[in-house]
């Protein structure tokens, strides 16, 4: 690569960023960051009719969060601002000309009227309409009109596009994921390019920025694949070098549902988001889910969204973002979509929260406990904290994984205790109450020594005693080490806890 590697993000503010564009921002990233280029920030809202507000600064919010920063765009400036294309309106007109003097395009006045009646004329005659070549002379344009004629319907204000003249070959383009690609030109259609209101369409302002900008590589969803015939050719009928393309896969339904692309609808009927942060939509005020809100960490976010469609080649899937960036080659990125596994991002955030330092962990599940009014020491809820984390795939389970700390028992899980209680239940917690009053030191080590020697000396079996003291101390079944537990309650409460159980009616 000769010349320094710039790459582009260039959303459409319609609506919240689908986690697919997050992918497609992640990769521009990622392959700017491994060839020391620039990665640019810009906002396509040529389409102002599908402008939705508030969605420009949930694109920069959602990038921002997950720390796919960009050196160049909206809201940062550069070189090439702005970056906003309704604030380039004016720098387009002078293209389509050049494309109108070169031959390369030509305006057509077709009503909309009109061209309803041809498609339908088509289809009557079970075909399908496209306006282009085989056509042209038989429409309303430069091509069935004289120069006289288009110049006076100029002058007289009427309604008009540009079009491009699309040509007759059959061109043979390089996709860096997909290689070879053929397409026969008399297939496609004479695209608008500009409109008479003064704005561009998506095409037009695309491939004119993508230029102006110093664009070298363009890659983006496999959706714009059919695109790529025609940004091809209009780099060349501009006399331009055109940049080089990649086509990343879809994101397609979970496994199970299809082949389809992954929608909202997906994420609505399986219970999980589809976009990285909440989004309330400003007419309906219908709120949407977000990985931000629901807990996940942004590094297991884009980890995950890495290994999407992408395979470094290596047997492990815990990337750092510097590794990332290291190993990214658009090579390795696979042809076929890429199926969303919600296990698999439950997975890596699990993989994630088990390396945020315990002091943030602390801190944050301090706030939970704060909120519902229980008050108790830093060191104790670093205790807790540190014992059951490694059991919590999101901050908020760290609650439901250690509520029996703050909260005592008040009824026990009815299969457990039918299963535990047995004629000499009674005797054994009366005697175990016995061994904590007499402990001097409350460490697990030496709480689990003085229990064992207990059991030891009474001819018992671990499962006799064990089980009794988890389901006086919990409840239920389940949770961390017993020694532990104890530890972090102290004598006092688990002496209460115990004799709990030992009054609690049995049937």
């Amino acid at each position: 690569m000769n010349k320094k590697v710039r790459v582009r993000f260039a959303p459409s503010p319609t609506g919240p960023l689908h986690i697919g564009g997050l992918r497609t921002a992640l990769f521009n990233y990622l392959f700017a960051k491994k060839h020391g280029g620039d990665f640019l920030l810009r906002i396509e809202d040529t389409d102002q009719v599908r402008y939705v507000e508030g969605a420009e600064a949930y694109i920069m919010e959602a990038l921002s969060w997950t720390g796919i920063t960009y050196d160049e765009g909206v809201g940062k400036g550069g070189n090439h601002a702005p970056y906003r294309q309704s604030e380039r309106k004016n720098i387009y007109s002078k293209y389509i000309q050049e494309l109108l003097e070169r031959g390369e395009a030509y305006y057509a006045f077709d009503s909309a009227e009109e061209l309803d009646a041809q498609r339908k004329a088509y289809e009557e005659r079970g075909e399908t309409f496209i306006y282009n070549w085989h056509n042209r002379q038989n429409l309303t344009n430069a091509f069935s009109l004289s120069s006289d004629e288009v110049q006076q319907r100029l002058q007289r204000g009427d309604a008009y596009v540009v079009r491009f003249k699309m040509p007759q070959e059959t061109l043979i383009l390089h996709d860096l994921i997909r290689g070879e690609v053929t397409v026969d030109t008399k297939l496609l259609d004479d695209k608008v390019l500009f409109k008479s209101d003064g704005m561009p369409t998506y095409h037009l302002a695309n491939i004119v920025d993508d230029h102006l900008m110093e664009i070298t590589h363009v890659i983006r969803g496999e959706e714009w694949l059919p695109s790529m015939a025609l940004h091809v050719l209009m780099y060349r009928a501009f006399g331009w070098e055109a940049p080089e393309f990649a086509h990343l896969p879809l994101i397609l339904k979970p496994a199970g549902m299809g082949n389809g692309k992954l929608s909202k609808r997906d994420g609505d009927k399986m219970g999980f988001p589809v976009f990285p942060l909440e989004w309330e939509d400003p007419i309906t005020k219908n709120i949407s889910k977000g990985y931000r809100e629901g807990g996940y960490l942004p590094e297991a976010l884009v980890n995950f969204l890495a290994l999407l469609g992408w395979n470094p080649g290596l047997d492990r899937e815990i990337f750092s973002v510097e590794e990332l960036i290291e190993l990214f080659d658009l090579e390795k990125v696979n042809k076929a979509g890429a199926h969303f596994d919600i296990e698999k991002i439950k997975w890596f955030n699990h993989q994630y929260l088990q390396k945020v330092p315990l002091p943030t962990l602390v801190a944050d599940f301090s706030s939970v406990l704060t909120q519902k009014a229980i008050t108790i020491s830093q060191d104790k809820v670093t205790q807790i904290v540190a014992l059951v984390r490694e059991r919590a795939t999101f901050v908020t389970d760290l609650w439901e994984l250690s509520h029996f700390f703050f909260e005592a028992p008040k009824e026990y899980e009815a299969k457990a205790l039918k299963k535990q209680w047995k004629e000499h239940s009674s005797s054994i917690l009366s005697q175990l109450i016995e061994v904590i009053k007499g402990l001097t030191e409350f460490t697990p080590v030496i709480i689990e020594e003085h229990i064992k020697d207990f059991i030891t000396k009474n001819n018992l079996g671990l499962g006799q005693v064990m089980p009794l003291i988890r389901l006086a101390l919990v409840g239920e079944m389940k949770g961390p080490d017993v020694f532990s537990i104890i530890a972090i309650l102290a004598k006092e409460e688990t002496i209460y806890r115990l004799q709990n159980l030992l009054q609690y009616p049995k049937e």
